[in-house]
């Protein structure tokens, strides 16, 4: 389709959406909006993510867009797709963007976080927005696994089973651990690109390591040996936020 080149900002509660992309019979982020921007314009548009979040995954910062021939201004569409769209769905901005604008592909870094919950009980208001891990932490040899991360690496290890990225090496420009109370544990990736479930999969593993079932030196051989098998678990969605999406 030919038109404007429409820039979206979203944020979203992931916990009652089968993910990003569109199913024919589950609720997902890609088809609430979609079915908003037909309802507004009269016509069907393709929302092309930055990147697609699985069910259960939550956005501050989810970038998307779609061409239009609607002469709609940016504002009206935003007040027309909030108040058509459930209030765990939030458009924060609307704007035009140059014609070759790509949300994925112009897209020069993502951010990630992922949230733990350490303490011995669960908390009944946090289960759909954090990891409940009741043990006991080594927070010094996961921070230590975290910053061996920085720099291109080959994340093989990391990436879901069957996983069809042609090229599993990526930049990882921050990876951090930081403490934001005595309970509550932040995990921070950067990188320009990322492969289906490696936050996941490397938070998994750094719990691990953690726990004291791996060490450091086991998570160094687990980068390199490039073989999912040899990782740890993948960590539950409900703790991961796509948090920014960096553009020139």
């Amino acid at each position: 389709m030919g038109g404007k080149t429409v820039q979206m900002v979203l944020e979203y509660d992931g916990s009652r959406y089968f993910g990003w992309q569109l199913q024919k019979e589950e609720p997902t982020i890609q088809g609430i909006i979609e079915e908003a921007i037909r309802r507004i314009t009269g016509a069907h548009s393709s929302l092309i993510a930055s990147g697609r979040t699985d069910a259960g995954v939550h956005a501050l910062h989810q970038v998307c867009h779609f061409k239009t021939s609607s002469e709609i201004a940016p504002e009206a569409l935003k007040r027309g797709l909030n108040a058509l769209t459930p209030s765990d769905i939030l458009v924060k901005d609307v704007r035009h963007a140059p014609q070759d604008f790509h949300a994925r592909y112009s897209a020069k870094s993502k951010t990630y976080e992922y949230r733990i919950l350490n303490q011995p009980d669960p908390d009944v208001f946090v289960r759909a927005y954090a990891w409940h891990v009741p043990h006991d932490l080594d927070f010094a040899a996961m921070k230590a696994c975290m910053d061996l991360l920085q720099g291109r690496h080959d994340f093989t290890s990391f990436r879901a089973s069957g996983s069809t990225n042609v090229n599993p090496e990526r930049e990882m420009m921050r990876s951090e651990l930081h403490r934001s109370d005595e309970h509550h544990l932040i995990f921070v990736f950067e990188a320009d690109g990322f492969l289906r479930h490696m936050v996941r999969n490397i938070v998994g593993t750094v719990i691990e390591v953690g726990q004291r079932r791996f060490s450091r030196d086991d998570f160094v051989h687990i980068l390199h040996a490039r073989d999912r098998r040899l990782a740890g678990t993948k960590a539950p969605p409900q703790g991961l936020y796509l948090t920014m999406v960096k553009y020139e």
